[in-house]
Protein backbone atom coordinates (compact mmCIF):
# COMPACT_ATOMS: atom_id res chain seq x y z
CA UNK A 1 0.00 0.00 0.00
CA UNK A 2 1.22 3.21 -1.01
CA UNK A 3 -0.52 6.43 -0.32
CA UNK A 4 -1.21 8.83 -3.36
CA UNK A 5 -3.30 11.96 -4.86
CA UNK A 6 -4.04 11.44 -8.16
CA UNK A 7 -5.70 14.13 -10.85
CA UNK A 8 -8.20 12.47 -13.68
CA UNK A 9 -9.34 14.02 -16.86
CA UNK A 10 -11.98 13.30 -19.13
CA UNK A 11 -9.80 14.71 -21.96
CA UNK A 12 -7.14 17.11 -22.64
CA UNK A 13 -8.23 20.27 -20.55
CA UNK A 14 -11.41 18.62 -20.00
CA UNK A 15 -13.58 18.08 -16.58
CA UNK A 16 -10.94 17.12 -13.29
CA UNK A 17 -11.25 15.38 -10.69
CA UNK A 18 -8.74 14.87 -7.24
CA UNK A 19 -8.65 11.88 -5.30
CA UNK A 20 -6.82 10.27 -2.71
CA UNK A 21 -5.73 6.13 -2.34
CA UNK A 22 -3.84 3.61 -0.77
CA UNK A 23 -3.75 1.66 -3.61
CA UNK A 24 -3.54 3.76 -7.18
CA UNK A 25 -3.60 0.82 -9.08
CA UNK A 26 -7.01 -0.31 -7.64
CA UNK A 27 -8.16 3.08 -7.60
CA UNK A 28 -7.60 4.22 -10.88
CA UNK A 29 -9.00 0.87 -12.12
CA UNK A 30 -11.90 0.97 -10.53
CA UNK A 31 -12.79 4.91 -11.83
CA UNK A 32 -12.12 3.38 -15.48
CA UNK A 33 -14.35 0.75 -15.24
CA UNK A 34 -17.08 2.72 -13.57
CA UNK A 35 -17.50 0.56 -10.43
CA UNK A 36 -18.59 3.25 -8.41
CA UNK A 37 -21.35 5.18 -9.58
CA UNK A 38 -20.42 9.16 -8.99
CA UNK A 39 -18.97 11.99 -10.33
CA UNK A 40 -15.83 10.46 -12.63
CA UNK A 41 -18.47 7.67 -13.74
CA UNK A 42 -21.02 10.74 -14.74
CA UNK A 43 -18.37 12.55 -16.35
CA UNK A 44 -16.38 10.24 -17.98
CA UNK A 45 -13.55 11.54 -15.85
CA UNK A 46 -11.20 8.01 -16.49
CA UNK A 47 -7.59 9.41 -17.58
CA UNK A 48 -4.80 9.67 -15.37
CA UNK A 49 -3.30 12.82 -15.89
CA UNK A 50 -1.15 13.20 -12.64
CA UNK A 51 -0.37 11.98 -9.47
CA UNK A 52 1.63 11.45 -6.08
CA UNK A 53 3.21 9.02 -3.82
CA UNK A 54 3.33 10.06 -0.07
CA UNK A 55 5.08 8.47 2.75
CA UNK A 56 1.73 8.22 4.51
CA UNK A 57 -2.33 8.66 4.56
CA UNK A 58 -2.39 11.66 6.19
CA UNK A 59 0.36 13.21 4.10
CA UNK A 60 -1.66 12.45 1.03
CA UNK A 61 -5.05 13.50 2.31
CA UNK A 62 -3.45 16.45 3.22
CA UNK A 63 -2.33 17.21 0.03
CA UNK A 64 -5.38 16.40 -1.46
CA UNK A 65 -7.33 19.00 0.42
CA UNK A 66 -4.90 21.17 -0.71
CA UNK A 67 -5.41 20.73 -4.62
CA UNK A 68 -9.40 20.52 -3.99
CA UNK A 69 -9.62 23.95 -1.67
CA UNK A 70 -7.25 25.59 -5.52
CA UNK A 71 -7.73 26.77 -8.68
CA UNK A 72 -8.52 25.39 -12.59
CA UNK A 73 -5.50 27.25 -13.66
CA UNK A 74 -3.35 25.97 -10.83
CA UNK A 75 -4.37 22.07 -11.03
CA UNK A 76 -3.90 22.88 -14.94
CA UNK A 77 -0.23 24.24 -14.00
CA UNK A 78 0.56 21.11 -11.86
CA UNK A 79 -0.56 18.82 -14.45
CA UNK A 80 0.81 20.85 -17.43
CA UNK A 81 4.63 21.16 -15.44
CA UNK A 82 4.96 16.91 -15.31
CA UNK A 83 2.42 15.87 -18.10
CA UNK A 84 2.47 18.82 -20.60
CA UNK A 85 0.85 16.37 -23.26
CA UNK A 86 -1.97 15.07 -20.74
CA UNK A 87 -0.75 11.22 -21.56
CA UNK A 88 -3.01 8.77 -20.11
CA UNK A 89 -0.11 7.32 -17.48
CA UNK A 90 -1.98 4.69 -15.69
CA UNK A 91 -0.93 2.10 -18.61
CA UNK A 92 2.81 2.95 -17.36
CA UNK A 93 1.48 1.88 -13.73
CA UNK A 94 0.97 -1.68 -14.76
Amino acid sequence: MQPAIYILASQRHGTLYVGVTSSLVQRVWQHRNNVVEGFTQQYGVHMLVYFELHASMLDAISREKQLKSGSRARKVALIEALNPAWDDLYPGLL
